[in-house]
């Protein structure tokens, strides 16, 4: 054999071998987006990320239980400020000065 021949030969069957590799993956897509929808596949990502997230968050939490004890005081103390002024006497004042200031 002339070595063209040769090598059309060797360039022929590599190419048949990655069309065949090419035909196989489309084929396993197929299978794939046969089995789940669109919306399921989505879902499962979407989930997936969550399930990722919610652990990171468990990890953080578990390493920074002070911080997080001081977050969650903080988060009290704002939702409980407008009793927590009145107790103080500071919160009618300033209701007061608003209703002054709406009069005129």
């Amino acid at each position: 054999m002339s070595d063209r021949k040769s090598r059309m030969l060797a360039d022929r069957h590599l190419r048949n071998s990655a069309r065949a590799l090419v035909e196989a993956d489309i084929e396993n897509l197929k299978v794939g987006f046969n089995q789940k929808s669109l919306g399921e596949r989505a879902f499962d990502r979407v989930r997936e990320g969550a399930i990722d997230v919610y652990e990171e968050a468990v990890d953080v939490a578990e390493n920074n239980k002070g911080a997080l004890a001081a977050l969650l005081a903080a988060v009290i103390v704002w939702f409980a400020r407008n009793p927590l002024l009145s107790l103080l006497g500071l919160g009618e004042e300033e209701e007061d000065e608003e209703s002054l200031e709406d009069d005129e």
